[in-house]
């Protein structure tokens, strides 16, 4: 009723159907929407857990696959607790590398959301991991702007990455529908 033509699902919301996945196709038709994405996260420092992230991430991945989706998503990069240090970023740009590799032999096009709360989340953070990974770029216009940043700026320097977008307006810690908050829109669009 709104006029879209496709949605994104978390991972945990999509693996509920794995084993109900008429239930999900019988939905889709109903609304005549088509699954566009799925987005995933996981921690991506701690070597000693990454083999069972992937495992988390390839079994979403391939539900997506199986629901048509074209877009994965992925965040991540979890701050310890002493903080992040250097090889954190080369291990988070290593498990990046390792799901754009998982997601593109599915058929589906990878990119890399920086999230609030990650160790990837201001402009200088963002542009570490992307100097060392060569997976598109999601922007988030709220995460991005909440985290000090400037969406508008930061789809600028990183556009040749960008193959798939979150809109969302921002005000004061709030995550708002779009024209609800302070963001620019038409400077973040153009």
């Amino acid at each position: 009723a709104a006029g879209y033509s496709g949605f994104e699902l978390f991972e945990g919301n999509l693996v509920q159907y794995a084993d109900r996945e008429g239930e999900l196709r019988g939905l889709m038709e109903e609304l005549q929407l088509e699954l566009v994405g799925v987005y995933s996260g996981a921690n991506f420092i701690f070597p000693e857990i990454l083999g069972e992230e992937l495992y988390k991430i390839r079994r979403s991945a391939e539900l997506a696959a199986q629901f048509g989706a074209t877009h994965f998503v992925v965040g991540g990069g979890a701050v310890r607790a002493s903080g992040t240090s250097d090889a954190d970023y080369a291990l988070l740009a290593h498990g990046l590398d390792r799901v754009a590799d998982l997601a593109t032999d599915l058929g589906l096009t990878p990119s890399f959301h920086p999230h609030l709360g990650t160790c990837a989340q201001k402009p200088e953070q963002i542009a570490r991991v992307f100097d060392l990974t060569s997976i598109g770029f999601c922007p988030d216009t709220a995460h991005l702007d909440a985290a000090g940043g400037d969406s508008a700026e930061l789809i600028r320097i990183f556009g040749d990455r960008i193959p798939y977008v979150h809109l969302k307006d921002y005000s004061a810690g709030e995550f708002l529908p779009l024209g609800e908050g302070q963001l620019d829109f038409d400077r973040i669009m153009s």
